[in-house]
């Protein structure tokens, strides 16, 4: 049923997959509260971010690698900044681009890009997986990452193939702007305001508790989980709750540690329960 989620009320904590998710759960009806868990900035120190544009430039890469959509975004940014944008986009196209998922497609689409190949999965391992099939022997490879990951068993990978790796990190995170944004989701669930948290990795739950703490909002926190229903993708997330001592509620069926099962377990738990439109 496309509403089984009608008039609830479910907060969602920013991931790679947030947008995904709003819409699997817009779609069964649920009003959707999302709250983002970090803010994106700009390098620091734009040096070496304009440095690898102009060695992209100057000899232009034979392979191209986007770990994200931002970070080409950010990428251009700052091209365009300096005047080195057309140039950019020149060397790129000349290069064989491969993209973790579609979104770093998407943002090479908008420059007038293609890229030549994508992951099956988004994921660091579907790119070592990926690349590991192609011969890299003393190609020059540019590789974008993101912040607040090891990246160092692709470019270990990488390297063993033979690539001459050069990687470029354009951004990075910035987790207290956002302390706000959390704040306000743990006032919402402890005054009543939330049907359900939906939790999707072990980090928001890590992410919540020092915000929380950091800003004396732990103890509200914990009332607000109280009064919440406290759903869980699967075991790690849920081992994470059980250390700090709360429960989980709810968490998909027969091991299918996914969305849309998580997203049923959800509908089913609160089949049993009025939503709490009346405390808004």
């Amino acid at each position: 049923m496309a509403d089984r989620l009608n008039g609830y009320r479910i907060l969602i904590l920013e991931t790679r997959e947030e947008a995904q998710f709003s819409k699997l759960l817009a779609e069964q009806g649920a009003e959707v509260v999302q709250c983002s868990m970090f803010t994106i900035q700009d390098a620091p120190d734009p040096a070496p971010v304009e440095a690898w544009i102009r060695r992209a430039i100057d000899k232009p890469l034979d392979d191209l690698v986007l770990m994200t959509g931002e970070g080409l975004r950010r990428i251009m940014k700052l091209a365009i900044a300096r005047g080195l944008d057309a140039a950019l986009i020149a060397a790129l196209a000349g290069s064989r681009k491969f993209t973790r998922g579609p979104k770093p497609g998407k943002a090479l689409r908008e420059v007038g890009l293609e890229a030549q190949q994508t992951t099956e999965k988004p994921t660091t391992e579907g790119v070592i997986e990926m690349l590991g099939k192609l011969e890299l022997k003393g190609r020059r490879v540019g590789l974008q990452l993101y912040p607040d990951k090891d990246h160092s068993a692709l470019t270990d990978a990488l390297a063993a193939q033979g690539a001459n790796v050069d990687t470029v990190l354009p951004y990075v995170y910035d987790s207290k702007a956002a302390d706000a944004n959390i704040v306000a989701a743990v006032d919402a669930m402890a005054e009543g305001r939330i049907d359900s948290v939906a939790l999707t990795n072990l980090g928001q739950v890590r992410r919540l508790i020092e915000a929380a703490k950091a800003h004396g909002s732990e103890a509200k926190l914990r009332a607000g989980f109280e009064r919440t229903l406290i759903a869980s993708v699967g075991p790690a997330v849920s081992g994470e709750l059980a250390a700090h001592g709360l429960r989980t509620d709810v968490s998909p069926a027969d091991e299918a540690y996914f969305m849309r099962p998580l997203i049923s377990a959800m509908a089913a738990a609160l089949a049993d329960r009025k939503p709490r439109t009346a405390a808004r």
